[in-house]
């Protein structure tokens, strides 16, 4: 059978330069889908890691493939902190247990829970902090903010890869004003979580199933024509990528995401597109009343429209991801069917290959202070 190596060589041009046998080109493909589904269906929440240490070359090799894995049309401006060392461990240890000492515990409570979290911190063999910058308006804040999203999740799935698992820390009990002031966080960044990061000796179990995409689906348009190729975009194929794609990371493993799917000729003006057999996909967040959820479900939405772009790799499609001005218009929204207490996360422009837009995609820099 013929091997295709998905990491780090995830272009599919790369993979495919040259073939000109259609057998062997769609057989190439369909290797790609089941190699991406595969890692992003089976990775999983790490909690427990074993004492084998984690090589630094390792952690920012990977990081620089994740990076380059996010495709945009904008540079988006994030930075991360590694923490490696012992004492960078435990000088971490200390900023994340001070909302800890300043709560209203116990001395016994307090000590034990600041013991256990200290040693737990200090003996994973390393630690990533995500922020995105700050910028001028809320839709380049989001830009940044889902761009730093995305790039944690490539980083997790090609770490499973390598038999690195990770945990996505976000609780509420390390986030205060003491914490963020002691890892540098500035005036308008947005704290991403901070990836634990290690070997372990046992995959856990899910706990429960996805719910389908089909059941999370909506369309705006006629149904969709029948092709005789494997070519052409349609519900069918959107959802089929959509089935694994859900499998992104979120606590609690909710579902806070629906998918409204417009064809081309039934799109409203504010849906530009070059081809009129483009289609698109709205990915809408319902909005949770507490503003930690709100943050976290925005972070999983962001992961499942990042494993959606790379299933979409094995597909001879293109997709262009963009976050409009117009989603931030409730009026504007409304066209589409989206609830007040909803909003729009991401619009995917998807069409054929050879009817992709012309506008340049920037790579993603990497940006990473060693402690």
């Amino acid at each position: 059978m013929l091997k295709v190596e998905i990491f780090p060589c995830f272009d599919k041009d790369i993979i495919l330069m040259g073939m000109q046998n259609e057998f062997t080109r769609q057989h190439l493909l369909g290797e790609l889908y089941l190699i991406i589904s595969k890692t992003i269906r089976e990775r999983r929440s790490i909690r427990k890691f074993n004492g084998t240490p984690v090589e630094k070359d390792l952690v920012i090799s990977l990081l620089h493939k994740a990076a380059s894995l996010y495709v945009a049309q904008e540079t988006p401006k994030w930075r991360c902190i590694y923490y490696g060392t012992y004492e960078s461990r435990q000088k971490l240890a200390e900023s994340m247990t001070v909302k800890l000492k300043e709560g209203k515990l116990g001395k016994l409570g307090l000590n034990k829970m600041v013991d256990f979290l200290t040693k737990k911190v200090a003996d994973t063999p390393a630690h990533l902090i995500f922020i995105a910058e700050s910028a001028v308006t809320q839709r380049q804040s989001d830009e940044n903010y889902a761009a730093v999203c995305s790039i944690m999740q490539n980083f997790q799935l090609l770490g499973w890869e390598h038999g690195l698992g990770m945990l996505w820390y976000t609780e509420q009990i390390i986030q205060s004003k003491s914490f963020f002031k002691e890892i540098g966080l500035r005036e308008g960044e947005r704290f991403a979580g901070i990836l634990n990061i290690g070997y372990f000796e046992k995959t856990p179990r899910t706990r429960k199933r996805r719910t389908p995409a089909e059941q999370k689906w909506t369309v705006i348009g006629g149904e969709d024509r029948l092709y005789s190729d494997n070519y052409r975009v349609t519900s069918q194929s959107v959802l089929e990528l959509l089935n694994d794609a859900v499998w992104a990371p979120n606590d609690g493993l909710r579902e806070p995401w629906r998918f409204i799917y417009v064809t081309g000729n039934e799109a409203p003006g504010i849906l530009q597109t070059s081809s009129r057999d483009a289609a698109f996909l709205l990915i809408v967040a319902k909005e949770e009343a507490d503003l930690h959820k709100q943050e976290e479900d925005y972070a999983a939405i962001c992961c499942l429209v990042q494993n959606f772009l790379l299933l979409v790799n094995s597909k001879p499609w293109h997709a262009r991801r963009m976050i409009p001005e117009w989603i931030y218009d409730q009026e504007q929204r409304k066209l589409f069917g989206v609830r007040p207490q909803e909003r729009i996360v991401a619009v995917l422009e998807l069409g054929e290959d050879d009817q992709h837009s012309n506008s340049v995609s920037t790579p993603s820099m990497v940006n990473i202070t060693h402690l």
